[in-house]
């Protein structure tokens, strides 16, 4: 069984804070994995992609979370 529009649009607008938080973290999982090898390259050092990688974790974690929290505030169009 399918949602109309309707539904669809009500499934959104009451996305819960903790699938938030799951979207967040396997996003930044992605992420952080990512910035980690773009700074092994650049760096060299498995120390520091590793320290850039875990800094990166916790600081955009946090913005997304807010920033997917914000968007939930916009009216639809």
């Amino acid at each position: 069984m399918s949602m109309t529009t309707d539904e669809q649009e009500v499934a959104v607008a009451k996305d819960s804070r903790l699938r938030s938080v799951y979207k967040s973290l396997s996003w930044r999982v992605c992420a952080t994995l990512t910035t980690a090898i773009i700074a092994y390259a650049i760096t060299g050092s498995l120390d520091m992609a590793a320290l850039i990688g875990g800094i990166e974790f916790f600081v955009k974690i946090g913005l997304f979370y807010a920033h997917e929290r914000v968007w939930l505030l916009i009216p639809g169009s």
